[in-house]
């Protein structure tokens, strides 16, 4: 089905996928299904799959996809059609309840520690410079974590899940550029809600439109060093397309193969509102509201992982 859910109702856009035409589609980035937003009623997804006598349904997303899938799941069953509904988490965010980690997000990191490798090059090579970076992350900070904790040379880190000050972080960028005179900060989009406020709009997906967090930072701390007599440059780089554009890495390929494994596993077992995923290390099967119903997981601010967070960059707390 090509566009997510949208496509039920394009029903001649369809595909038969065979082993011949799936082949090399690991080598490739994004998905020969093809990404959309905005849903049909799942009552009327649910009597295209009665009409089409369809007794497997996959469908692969996050949170709000598999929450899709539930309803979905629901309607079918209010008119007595059986078929196994079975979803495979996908969101290289990483912010599912429960689970792991999605695949995608392994890969994700990976390309996002590239545009900071590349924003430290440039900082350090160019006088008084600041290379920032901007990274996916709505609704959490996992990309921008991670990816700074593999990086080991970012002065400044924000996630969407920290509280901001944004006149304490300019002082600690005016701070770093007096004494080093070079830096490099990371923020992920997400904080285009919080740093700074949105429209208010929402996409076709009912997702909240975010404010340009990336450009908006640059702004801010070109004023304040200009004011403060700090000379300064700032190269930026938003690697965003670059980074859920690419094919997956080795890990990411393996861990895709072996969810669709167990997701065909499932359906032919005979279970239905499932999805598959890693918990502990262990692939099980869980009810698709076990993390459809939990809405998205995020960085907690007093885990370990934050602490190697703030260890790593040195950066004080920004709390107003």
């Amino acid at each position: 089905i090509i566009g997510g859910y949208l496509g039920f109702i394009r029903e001649d856009e369809w595909i038969q996928l065979t082993p011949e035409n799936v082949q090399d589609i690991h080598m490739q980035g994004g998905s020969i299904l093809v990404s959309d937003r905005g849903n049909p009623p799942h009552s009327e997804i649910a009597k295209v799959v009665q009409r089409r006598n369809i007794r497997q349904y996959f469908v692969l997303g996050g949170d709000g996809t598999h929450a899709g899938a539930m309803a979905s799941f629901i309607e079918m069953t209010k008119i007595g059609h059986e078929c196994a509904v079975v979803g495979v988490p996908k969101t290289i965010d990483n912010d599912i309840q429960i689970l792991d980690r999605s695949f995608g997000f392994e890969t994700a990191c990976a390309e996002a520690l590239r545009a900071i490798d590349s924003a430290y090059v440039e900082s350090s090579t160019n006088a008084n410079c600041i290379g920032l970076v901007k990274l996916m992350g709505r609704h959490c900070g996992w990309i921008a974590a991670t990816a700074t904790l593999a990086a080991r040379h970012v002065d400044v880190v924000l996630l969407p899940e920290m509280n901001i000050s944004l006149d304490k972080l300019l002082a600690q960028v005016a701070d770093i550029m007096r004494r080093q005179r070079r830096a490099v900060i990371v923020v992920a989009e997400g904080c285009g809600d919080t740093i700074i406020q949105g429209s208010g709009g929402t996409d076709a997906g009912g997702n909240k439109q975010l404010a340009d967090v990336g450009t908006f930072l640059k702004d801010e701390i070109t004023k304040h060093c200009k004011t403060a007599g700090i000379p300064l440059t700032i190269k930026y780089i938003d690697p965003t397309y670059m980074v859920r554009s690419v094919h997956a890495n080795a890990y990411d390929s393996r861990y895709c193969a072996s969810l669709a494994q167990c997701a065909v596993h499932g359906a032919m077992a005979g279970y239905t509102g499932i999805t598959v995923g890693k918990v502990d290390d262990r692939y099980v099967m869980l009810p698709i509201h076990a993390i459809a119903e939990k809405g998205q997981r995020k960085i907690d601010l007093r885990s370990r992982v934050f602490e190697r967070l703030m260890a790593t960059t040195k950066q004080p707390s920004f709390d107003p």
